[in-house]
């Protein structure tokens, strides 16, 4: 958490059968990450947009709400979700639980 929101690992799978949330993936530095794959190929951020609508789709929040910091041309990704951290942090938990809990 920080002052004015979440922030939330992500490892991208591109060009994936389904977009959807998969479970949680050790990040190779001791964290973990939310393993996340979506339909649209890696090319001119289209992954990137796709990974969004699908996270702010299944968060239950507006797409402007997140915003990619790190990762854009890689499959790690830092995302900054903006918001209250501990109204967020319950809905992390309710909204990706099932994964989480899965990972």
């Amino acid at each position: 958490m920080v002052p004015d929101g979440v922030r939330l690992a992500v490892r991208l799978t591109p060009k994936a059968a389904a977009s959807r949330i998969l479970g949680l993936i050790e990040d190779g530095s001791g964290g973990v990450a939310l393993k996340a794959a979506v339909t649209a190929p890696a090319e001119a951020g289209k992954a990137n947009d796709a990974l969004m609508a699908l996270l702010a789709e299944t968060l239950g929040l507006k797409r402007r709400n997140l915003r990619l910091l790190l990762g854009a041309a890689d499959r790690s990704k830092l995302l900054h979700i903006a918001g209250d951290p501990a109204a967020l942090a319950a809905r992390l938990e309710e909204r990706l639980g099932p994964w989480l809990r899965r990972g």
